[in-house]
């Protein structure tokens, strides 16, 4: 494998292990009503556990509310009892016709263990992309010990593996930031 094949697999598996991070931060309450919030719940719908966006209509008509409107209004105590046991800690409000879910103010108590859960996850996405690197510089000793590169080559390549995951962990940061701030912000 190329030197510059070990580089281009690690950026692109150390951006999808930031991409997986940002989107499960969608999940996550801060306050205020967001699509996010619901939007992957799975719902167990003709035996198939499938993504809550695919069943329903969701809308945020205020900061305090969702409106989730299921396709097939047959699927109504599916997609509320999947609401139920997930861990939003939400309780869906139903007319027949559509679920409401009304999203409360959290406490700062309550803020700071989501501030917490939070943190973990971003520590869960460091970790992944410091692997990434592992097996990026595993590829390149390995490369090395059946000389196809040279050792210069390969502590220039270490080098350049070291300043993509400095920049991937940067966006973590970044990100864990901004959605502390959401969080804490009262």
């Amino acid at each position: 494998m190329a030197v510059d094949d070990i580089l281009l697999d690690a950026e692109e598996r150390m951006e999808k292990a930031v991409q997986v991070f940002s989107d499960s931060l969608r999940g996550i309450r801060t306050g205020t009503a967001s699509a996010g919030l619901v939007e992957s719940i799975r719902v167990d719908y003709y035996g198939s556990a499938t993504p809550l966006r695919q069943l329903a209509q969701i809308a945020v008509p205020d900061p305090q509310l969702i409106v989730i409107k299921p396709y097939d209004p047959s699927c109504l105590a599916e997609v509320e009892k999947a609401i139920q046991s997930s861990d939003i800690g939400i309780n869906p409000q139903t007319d027949g016709k559509v679920i409401r879910l009304s999203v409360p103010g959290l406490s700062q108590e309550r803020r700071e263990q989501i501030g917490a859960r939070v943190k973990a996850m971003a520590e869960d996405a460091r970790v992944a992309v410091r692997n990434i690197r592992r097996d990026a510089n595993r590829h390149l000793d390995k490369e090395r010990k059946d000389s196809t590169i040279s050792e210069d080559d390969c502590r220039r390549a270490k080098d350049d593996v070291q300043e993509l995951t400095d920049e991937y962990e940067k966006k973590v940061n970044e990100i864990l930031e901004k959605k502390t701030k959401d969080v804490l912000q009262v």
